[in-house]
């Protein structure tokens, strides 16, 4: 407990932009946010008063942070199991707890456990050679078990001898039916301990090269049967699989309906659309499960949000300073989100967020505005 406020501390495992955000909507629930990130440049540490260096695989550096939190929660999905389960073991609150978070950890496990409890799926099985994934079929899209991110460890595949060093590799793999995608929705689910549950609504996930780039809220054409149902099967899973925090479930619209691609028990790239777009953020409501405070408000703010990704352009041109001036005075209605990260081709390092009456105006808007930041001039007509 913060003596100073009265108030719990929470501790967030990770430096990055997810915990640079849920800093911000800690500030305003008066909330001590205490970051353990692996460098002073990350986007939270550059921000956060609370900063402990130190690594998540440490597992001494894990047991010196928690001793200062009354609850501990993580930006990212990479801390060991068998880590926090000491954690928990020596009296701290830690959620999600490792039992849940194995899911979003091993897509093995997730694949298993969604088909345990009879949740949609693609076709799958793991696989260890060749002549597995020809008797699988082909094509089909391999993933590793565990590591992968932002298209990271997913691979489309047509040949076998495209994967062959993959394969000798020794890593863990599973083996999907490549579905006839029509596109991608994400619907995100917040759960506290006591059980009380808030669910967003089903958004469109728009994806390039792997990389999500723009989101669009709520999903636009969606039929309320199929919005409702996607809503009701992200609740469940948060319940069977006993999440705490917020669960972002990914997933495919195909021609004989929904199934689950990926879990990820964190706030999402799929819900930073929230911050402005909803009447409570996902960082927020983040909090509040963690702490086992009432869930807030997650209805939309406007008819229509969108969020675009900001990735990092090309060497050269305006600074990014400039950049923000000529963006504001082209869109003054677009909210920008930067991370304070060095820019590198590809990578994001922001996102803004339009919202408005209709779709095709957001969206110009966002785009408008993520061009600039990216490219540091207004795009082509």
């Amino acid at each position: 407990m913060d003596t100073r406020t009265g108030l719990p501390v929470v501790g967030m495992i990770g430096g990055g932009q997810l915990a640079r955000m849920t800093h911000q909507a800690a500030i305003a629930l008066g909330q001590s946010l205490r970051v353990l990130a692996n460098d002073v440049d990350e986007s939270a540490a550059l921000v956060a008063t609370d900063v402990q260096l130190g690594s998540h695989t440490d597992l001494d550096a894990l047991r010196t942070f928690a001793k200062s939190c009354d609850v501990v929660t993580f930006d990212h999905e990479h801390v060991p199991g068998e880590h926090i389960r000491a954690l928990v073991a020596a009296g701290h609150k830690v959620f999600p707890g490792a039992d849940a978070l194995q899911y979003a950890q091993d897509k093995h496990l997730m694949r298993r456990k969604l088909s345990e409890l009879g949740a949609p799926v693609p076709r799958w099985a793991p696989i260890a050679s060749a002549a597995e994934l020809v008797e699988f079929g082909l094509p089909a899209v391999v993933k590793t078990a565990r590591g992968g991110y932002d298209g990271r460890g997913v691979f489309v595949v047509n040949d076998v001898e495209e994967i062959i060093d993959l394969l000798a590799s020794g890593a863990e793999l599973i083996v999907e039916e490549k579905v006839e995608l029509r596109r991608e929705l994400a619907v995100q689910v917040a759960r506290s301990p006591y059980g009380q549950v808030a669910v967003y609504p089903v958004v469109e996930t728009v994806q390039r090269d792997g990389i999500c780039v723009e989101v669009l809220a709520p999903a636009p054409d969606l039929p309320e049967d199929v919005a409702v149902g996607a809503q009701e099967l992200a609740i469940r899973l948060a319940n069977e699989l006993g999440v705490v925090g917020l669960l972002a479930v990914e997933l495919f619209e195909t021609p004989s309906g929904l199934v689950v691609n990926e879990l990820a028990m964190r706030p999402h790239n799929s819900g930073h659309w929230t911050i402005e777009g909803a009447r409570t953020s996902q960082f927020e409501q983040h909090l509040r499960a963690v702490l086992d405070y009432p869930m807030g408000d997650t209805s939309l703010a406007a008819p229509v949000v969108v969020m675009a990704n900001v990735l990092g352009g090309p060497d050269g041109g305006l600074s990014i300073d400039e950049r923000l001036h000529h963006l504001m005075a082209a869109e003054p209605g677009v909210k920008v989100h930067l991370y304070g990260k060095q820019t590198r081709p590809g990578r994001k390092i922001g996102h803004v967020t339009a919202l408005g009456d209709d779709l095709a105006d957001c969206r110009a808007r966002a785009a408008r505005a993520g061009h600039w930041l990216t490219y540091g001039k207004a795009p082509e007509a």
